[in-house]
């Protein structure tokens, strides 16, 4: 499957290995190892906050990354971990049991199959007439800052250790090289070190570590819809084709090659691997930034070390002892890192709107933007006979169905301008 680079034992100045090529295996084990540490603190915090396995999340986690090599045929390499744009529907619906948002997450995985098929059929200009920046922008700020309260209070409940998580991230986060791209990791280390040394961690917790065994299959769970998860999960889908997509393309920067082509296989891939997790267990998965940065870093661009990190992920779900321990996570390490995280994701759907240009001038990006923002940030939520339906919900489908009606009405007022006779 793979070619050896040049004698296997370097990467020469100004040389890079390619997504079809590979080091020497004991290089690229350890290649591999390294991108476990660049996805392991996202893709661990998610279950650690919606309360889902973390060995199981593990488990699919590595198993979809498979999926996804195999998928796209070797051409972009990337990691699929845990996607932090299912936190805030999983969070919103805890009172519903765990087997109605797996039920969620199976959806949301059915439906970026379906956009994947759609785009490999119709071509990747399709997202952008279905999904304009304004629309994908907004749905991911006010995903991610629906979250604020959330952060705030798992902050406040041990401030000291939130302090110090989080002061770590940021110390890391602003060096070069690779403490950057871990500094999430490495933050939530330090902040759960000074919680045991301070005494700050769960009693209950830490005798579930003795008890649990070290060798174990995941705990696997069945999924069940109900329409007042589905509706807040629905929302998660428009983010997740605009992380895939916009991976990709970066994929595609960083290792010089045009991979337009595979964001429908990309899409497809992510989209069964969301799939068997709602159907087992697992928080639906997205492809990562972190691992792009490594990729960046290293000019190691060989699936191989992917394939590497995924069946580390997946022997990881069969550590029982490993979960129990990850479920130890304090409050304050938490909140240390959501305070962040939450924000950044925010700051991606900005990032989303300054990089296409979108233009705030315009009163229709304008007042669409404004109006489903607030819904997303404020939480609106508005019971319908049985069915509650929350912000993140209101909010994308205000945007997603008033953003082309508007447009069309202000096109056709301008049509109208036109064509009217002066004097």
């Amino acid at each position: 499957m793979w070619s050896v680079h040049g004698d296997g034992r370097r990467v020469r100045d100004g040389d890079q290995v390619a997504p079809n090529e590979r080091l020497s295996w004991p290089l690229t084990i350890g290649l591999g190892l390294q991108h476990v540490a660049a996805m392991f603190g996202a893709t661990v915090l998610v279950p650690a906050l919606t309360g889902f396995p973390v060995t199981t999340t593990l488990l699919f986690s590595g198993i979809g990354t498979l999926l996804f090599l195999i998928i796209t045929r070797n051409r972009v390499p990337s990691y699929l971990g845990s996607s932090f744009a299912f936190i805030a529907p999983l969070m919103a619906t805890r009172d519903e049991g765990m087997a109605a948002q797996l039920g969620g997450v199976l959806t949301a995985g059915l439906l970026l199959m379906g956009v994947g098929v759609a785009v490999k059929a119709l071509g990747v200009r399709l997202l952008d007439s279905v999904m304009p920046p304004v629309v994908t922008g907004a749905v991911v700020v006010l995903v991610g800052l629906n979250l604020a309260p959330t952060a705030t209070q798992s902050f406040a409940k041990q401030p000291v250790v939130a302090v110090v998580t989080l002061a770590t991230i940021l110390i890391c986060g602003v060096a070069r090289g690779l403490l950057s791209r871990v500094s999430i990791l490495v933050g939530m280390l330090v902040g759960w070190a000074f919680a045991a040394f301070t005494g700050a961690l769960s009693d209950e917790r830490l005798a579930a570590i003795a008890t649990a065994p070290w060798f174990g299959l995941p705990e696997l769970s069945g999924p069940q819809l109900r329409p007042s998860v589905v509706l807040l999960v629905i929302p998660v889908v428009i983010v997740l084709v605009a992380e895939n997509a916009g991976h990709v393309k970066a994929v595609g920067t960083v290792t010089g090659r045009n991979l337009d082509g595979s964001v429908g296989d990309a899409l497809i891939a992510d989209g069964l691997a969301t799939t068997l997790a709602g159907a087992g267990g697992g928080s639906g998965t997205t492809t990562y930034a972190e691992n792009i940065g490594v990729m960046a870093l290293t000019k190691v661009y060989s699936t191989a070390t992917y394939a590497v990190a995924a069946l580390t992920a997946i022997l990881l779900s069969l550590v029982p002892k490993f979960g129990a321990v990850v479920n130890t996570m304090p409050d304050g390490v938490l909140g240390g890192a959501t305070l962040l995280l939450y924000g950044m994701i925010g700051l991606v759907g900005v990032r989303i709107w300054m990089a296409n240009k979108v233009d705030f001038t315009d009163p229709v990006n304008q007042l669409v933007a404004a109006a489903a923002v607030v819904a997303g940030v404020g939480n609106l939520t508005i019971t319908i006979g049985e069915l509650t339906i929350e912000g993140i919900a209101w909010g994308s489908m205000f945007i997603v169905l008033a953003y082309p009606l508007l447009r069309w009405w202000r096109g056709r007022g301008d049509e109208v301008t036109v064509r009217r006779p002066r004097g």
